[in-house]
């Protein structure tokens, strides 16, 4: 394998209308952050790009239903993302958007360069347009049913169901997210990158030279090119985006698939400036892709084939696209508030970045999608982090303050525990190497957890607290052994978790740590006061976890609420058959529970004609029906007498059945004289 002078590394660029959640945290900006800080401790060049990606149709729809801007909405997300990932340890050398002055500038450039070549070709299609807004539809406002999975809600350009791409005039009864009207099919013209020019360069770049490429990727290139590529306009009719740069593209801009990714590109401009084509151009410079699985298309067949035509740049060396994480056996879904938000874990677990970050590696969706629970959650910070971690450094850090004062005492005569030790983490070492740098960041980590536990088993084995009875030498070796496996865990955990990592070398009384450092064990000096040990982690009770599984409990109330319809129309009736219907008025003079009835209620109604009482099966909706005394109600008055559960009931209540399957009594909304008619 060919040897480079330096990594690029790039990461999706998220849509500047919403916070992001822990589905892309577990897809994309996880696992760059743990490679870009494993390239750094080896000592790499390495620059890690980032930004928020501020065009395209779902930006407009927020813009419309909020009734602000555009620009106002991307000033908004951009900030809160941008501050999100600071605060949760993404470490972007740069996290730019797409809005800026340089990015407008390269992004038409570069449009403009591959006119200029004829890279283009112009095209007339159907594209479907909204009479009653007056303007054609992009690709995410039109909705309608999947023609793949069948599934309602489908966009134009893909099914959030199904993951299938898809074009807007594939969906079956299309309609306006503008309007709601039904589109009609009008002509307009646009601008095409021939994607079949580039079949074969494409197919020799990814079937033949890139076999390494994780099987999720390179499956789908290949079904990709096995259906043959067709030409793929890269202009829309919107007025929210970069406009097309050429003479006569008056209300086109550029669509955002092909903007986007060249955002990468304008952001190393913005941080390196004209030494940007060193990282984009020079054949010594390496370029990874992390992304989700959506998004392999248009990083491993359209923008290379950009790049194929403007023929001067590198093209992306490997692709590493995770699968979906899906949230308690539930697909994420930021439309129906199925996610958990960046903004707010931080919020709601202060100082417990790590703890995600450790989660979502050790569940990373690498190979097929995965689940993340809130009991997991809590169960890993507490079983792994706090008991195998947190409980081996806090061992070994108490342990040197009882017995040597806090001083890290001089090595002696090693043992075969002590020979043991160090060959097994050299050996994880080896194995974690080997993992990261083919971006098997779950294995990695489970190696990196596995030092911890042969730390925790070498403390159990040689047992200090006993050895100091009689042989305080021993006891020094046991320390000074214990002490160096504490730094050797913060080197193997510095890309995974790095606060944690901070935190600890701190205690060791600071160091500069490297790569090469790790399997070493004269990282802390003998002599060396430690600081007085701190908890590294903090279980977590049961009572926040409760309350995450309760707000999402309220957010599928809330969808189930909003999805929720009327039920149809039974069949017409009679007039003379309703007339004999005899409803009334009455007042709730006593209400009780039916013993040994789950469901029935007892009713003694003042219904004006000396009282009556009346069973009703609502029992379930009033847990206290005690709030229904002094209501005044409604009732069938000359329905034939009933007997349940031993009792005679005379009528039946009315009442409404309210979305979520409760029932709610029907009570006039002013004072009525019990046993007024209702007619």
């Amino acid at each position: 394998m060919k040897e480079f002078k330096r990594t690029l590394i790039t990461t999706a660029l998220p849509y500047a209308n919403g916070p992001v959640h822990i589905g892309h945290l577990a897809g994309v900006y996880v696992p760059a952050d743990i490679y870009a800080r494993y390239m750094r401790l080896r000592g790499r060049e390495v620059l890690m790009i980032g930004g928020s990606d501020e065009h395209g149709v779902p930006i407009t729809i927020k813009a419309r239903n909020e009734g602000v801007t555009p620009q106002n909405i991307v000033d908004r997300y951009h900030t809160l993302i941008r501050d999100s990932f600071r605060e949760f340890g993404i470490s972007f050398d740069v996290y730019g958007r797409t809005t800026s002055e340089t990015h407008r500038r390269t992004a038409s450039d570069f449009f403009r360069r591959l006119y200029d070549k004829g890279e283009f070709v112009e095209k007339t299609s159907m594209q479907l347009y909204d009479e009653e807004a007056g303007q054609f539809l992009a690709d995410r406002y039109v909705t309608g049913r999947c023609p793949h999975c069948g599934a309602e809600g489908a966009y134009g350009d893909q099914c959030e169901a199904c993951g299938t791409s898809l074009n807007a005039t594939d969906l079956i009864d299309p309609r306006s997210a503008l309007t709601g009207s039904v589109p009609v099919m009008r002509e307009t013209k646009h601008f095409y990158l021939p994607l079949d020019k580039w079949q074969k360069p494409l197919e020799k770049w990814i079937l033949e030279e890139h076999k390494e490429w994780k099987t999720n990727v390179y499956g789908q290139c290949k079904s990709w090119l096995d259906l043959g590529l067709q030409p793929r306009a890269v202009s829309r009719d919107l007025d929210w985006g970069i406009p097309v740069p050429v003479e006569g593209a008056d209300g086109k801009v550029l669509y955002v698939w092909f903007d986007a990714p060249i955002g990468y590109i304008s952001n190393t401009i913005d941080l390196v400036g004209d030494d940007y084509e060193k990282w984009w151009k020079d054949p010594d410079t390496r370029m990874i892709h992390f992304i989700g699985k959506d998004n392999i298309v248009f990083h491993c067949i359209v923008f290379p084939a950009m790049l194929m035509a403007d023929g001067s740049y590198n093209l992306p060396d490997n692709v590493p696209a995770n699968e979906f994480l899906n949230l308690e056996d539930d697909k994420i879904s930021t439309s129906r508030n199925w996610a958990v938000w960046l903004h707010e874990y931080l919020r709601d677990f202060p100082g417990k970045q790590d703890t995600l970050r450790y989660v979502l590696t050790a569940n990373a969706p690498e190979t097929k999608d995965n689940n993340f629970t809130w009991r997991d959650f809590q169960a890993r910070n507490n079983n792994e982090l706090v008991a195998i971690l947190g409980n081996f450094v806090n061992r070994a850090m108490v342990l040197t303050h009882k017995y040597f004062d806090g001083t890290v005492p001089e090595a002696g005569e090693l043992t075969d525990a002590e020979r043991g030790l160090i060959a097994e983490i050299g050996s994880l070492k080896e194995e974690m190497t080997g993992a990261l740098e083919t971006f098997h960041f779950r294995e990695a980590l489970r190696l990196a957890m596995d030092m911890a536990r042969a730390g925790n088993k070498y403390l159990q084995e040689t047992e200090p607290w006993k050895v100091a009875k009689t042989d305080m030498a021993r006891t020094a070796t046991i320390l000074n052994t214990a002490l160096q496996t504490c730094a050797n865990l913060a080197i193997a955990f510095a890309p995974f978790l790095p606060f944690m990592s901070d935190k600890l070398l701190h205690m060791l009384g600071g160091t500069d740590i490297t790569w090469d450092m790790l399997g070493c064990f004269d990282l802390v000096p003998a002599g060396a006061h430690i600081a007085q040990p701190e908890l590294l982690f903090e279980k977590i009770e049961d009572a926040p976890i409760e309350a995450q599984i309760q707000r999402l409990a309220d957010n599928k109330k809330a969808n189930e609420l909003k999805a929720w319809k009327p039920a149809e129309v039974k069949a017409d009736c009679a007039f003379e058959d309703f007339e004999k219907l005899d409803i009334r008025v009455g007042k709730v003079l006593e209400c009780s529970k039916v013993k040994k009835s789950k469901k029935l209620l007892q009713f003694r109604i003042d219904d004006g004609m000396g009282g009556r009482t009346i069973l009703s099966g609502i029992a379930q909706s009033y847990d206290d029906p005690s709030v229904l005394v002094g209501r005044e109600v409604c009732f069938v008055a000359n329905f034939a007498p009933r007997k349940m559960m031993g009792i005679e009931s005379q009528g039946m209540i009315l009442s409404a059945v309210n979305p979520d399957g409760t029932l709610t009594v029907v009570s006039p909304s002013a004072e009525v004289a019990p046993g007024a008619s209702v007619g």
